[in-house]
């Protein structure tokens, strides 16, 4: 009996950083485009693809704020974590030179990270773009012969694009974390499959602290007696509660594991409520 071809949605246009991520946690796998985060999640939830993949942070920009709000809406499990080593390239359409290019496009983001490129060239003009990778689809479809965009190489070759300059990004640590994600199901079945003892585990969850002094303090003495490694923390407001924060929390651990086992317990008397967001295989440090 064949496999069943995996499908993985991801939010922006071919040959965009989520795609490249995509590659690498799912190999082979048919991928979705979606204009929106939303739409990334809900064509999971609605089993029209078998994974989703999402950014989560990167060293330079920091967290990406809606998709933490997202995985709490949406119950779907995280499997897999990758990084991605965010390369920016200048790209136009072939024939078109450096020269020529009076326009540069993409999104905020990455023009944000190429600004000592831009401090050495004021002559660019700067345009935001919804996508890096959809910049260039725009400027190949228009047939603009004095503009570029701020892409991956990726998305240079699947638009038949030519990179007029390579790796104009200002810090070359920067790095963007992606998790995967599949239906409750799905996540299940993978989790009962027998673990590689010399995979190191993360757990991600989510909780709420009683309104009290010192309640995070204790909430993460829960992880701290146990000599568990925390390897991120995020707060987000708690909607309909002003002033109130949710905390998504990343450790070092396996739950099914006797330290964190009962460090989730313990958590769980100490906070108003807790959800396990995931617990998948560390992908290694930078």
């Amino acid at each position: 009996m064949s496999k069943k071809l995996e499908k993985a949605s991801f939010q922006g246009e071919r040959g965009a950083f989520s795609e490249i991520a995509a590659a690498q946690l799912l190999p082979g796998a048919e991928v979705v485009p979606c204009a929106r985060f939303e739409d990334v999640f809900k064509r999971l939830k609605d089993g029209e693809v078998t994974a989703a993949v999402v950014p989560i942070e990167n060293t330079l920009h920091g967290s990406v704020y809606e998709n933490y709000d997202h995985l709490l809406n949406h119950d779907l499990p995280i499997v897999a974590e990758t990084r991605v080593r965010i390369v920016h390239n200048l790209i136009a359409a072939p024939g078109v030179r450096y020269k020529d290019v009076k326009k540069i496009y993409s999104h905020p983001v990455a023009l944000n990270q190429c600004l000592k490129f831009f401090a050495a060239n004021a002559e660019f003009e700067r345009e935001i773009f919804y996508d890096t990778a959809g910049s260039v689809k725009m400027v190949m479809e228009r047939g603009l012969r004095d503009a570029a965009a701020i892409a991956s190489a990726a998305a240079a070759g699947i638009y038949g694009a030519r990179i007029l300059r390579r790796s104009i990004e200002d810090d070359r640590e920067n790095f963007t974390r992606f998790f995967l994600l599949r239906r409750p199901e799905a996540a299940s079945r993978a989790a009962r499959k027998p673990r590689d003892g010399h995979v190191k585990w993360k757990t991600s969850l989510v909780f709420t602290t009683r309104d009290s002094p010192g309640a995070l303090f204790r909430s993460l003495s829960a992880l701290a007696l146990r000599d568990l490694s925390l390897t991120k923390i995020e707060s987000r407001p708690l909607r309909g509660k002003p002033w109130e924060y949710l905390f998504y929390v990343d450790f070092l651990g396996h739950i099914d594991d006797p330290a964190p086992r009962n460090a989730i317990s313990h958590l769980q008397e100490t906070s108003d409520f807790l959800r396990i967001l995931g617990c998948y295989p560390e992908c290694g440090r930078i």
